[in-house]
């Protein structure tokens, strides 16, 4: 049940508790990539695996401002400070509680999120107002099985644009994509990154080849995520939530 597309009384009416709440981000993702594709990613996810899932449940709007300061330099990008997007989730995962949906997975699709969404989950369960469990989907497969590095607009991203939305894709900017990648995420040295932002180490970016890319790659990527979230409901749907005691 999407809360966007339901009325209260129906919502009213919903035999969960459980949730699923979409975070993602508005940056650039190369020329050839459009900048919701993070959040584009979790919604279509979570809007997934609620469709498979074996019983009921309610999914979010998403939450399309992310943490992507990084990504500065690039004319579009959008973002918020880990504070606001900490409490902005924070309060929406109290709201859905307070409805009697007290079970909530964060679908997240960028990584800049994950240290804030870590942080507000923990505290939120940890003082009872909700059990809730981050969820980032890319981390939760294992690229080698697909032969492709996840990248930034690389081949990953793109095909799952290309699969569930291919007309934001740019293909004929494919080679100008390629020819201005990144190596990698930032400038390591003696284990620290010394970069801060995008611009630094990307000079289109993106990181990765987006031709190495496709259709069907996308569709195995949406349905193997899909399988992983759907597992991870029902782990969350069956779990203890009794607290360990004080000592």
């Amino acid at each position: 049940m999407h809360l966007s597309e339901t009325t209260w009384t129906d919502a009213d009416a919903a035999d969960t508790d459980l949730a699923l709440l979409p975070t993602g981000s508005t940056e650039q993702h190369g020329p050839h990539a459009p900048m919701g594709t993070d959040a584009l990613s979790a919604e279509t996810i979570a809007a997934e695996a609620a469709e498979t899932y074996d019983g009921e449940v309610i999914v979010a709007p998403p939450v399309n401002v992310g943490v992507s300061e990084e990504h500065r330099q690039f004319t579009g990008s959008l973002w918020v400070s880990e504070d606001t997007f900490r409490s902005y989730v924070g309060e929406t995962i109290e709201s859905l509680a307070s409805h009697g949906w007290g079970r909530v997975v964060v679908v997240n699709g960028h990584g800049g999120n994950t240290d804030a969404l870590r942080e507000v989950c923990g505290s939120i369960t940890r003082s009872g107002d909700a059990y809730a469990v981050p969820w980032t989907w890319f981390d939760a497969l294992s690229f080698d099985e697909y032969g492709v590095e996840l990248g930034h607009g690389g081949p990953v991203e793109t095909a799952f644009v290309q699969a569930v939305r291919p007309e934001l894709v740019h293909e004929d900017r494919f080679g100008d994509a390629a020819a201005g990648a990144g190596d990698g995420f930032g400038e390591f040295q003696q284990g620290t990154n010394l970069a801060y932002d995008f611009a630094e180490f990307s000079e289109r970016g993106n990181v990765g080849d987006p031709g190495d890319a496709d259709a069907e790659l996308g569709e195995r990527l949406l349905a193997d995520a899909t399988a992983a979230l759907v597992d991870l409901l029902e782990s969350v749907a069956e779990r203890d939530l009794t607290r360990p005691p004080h000592r």
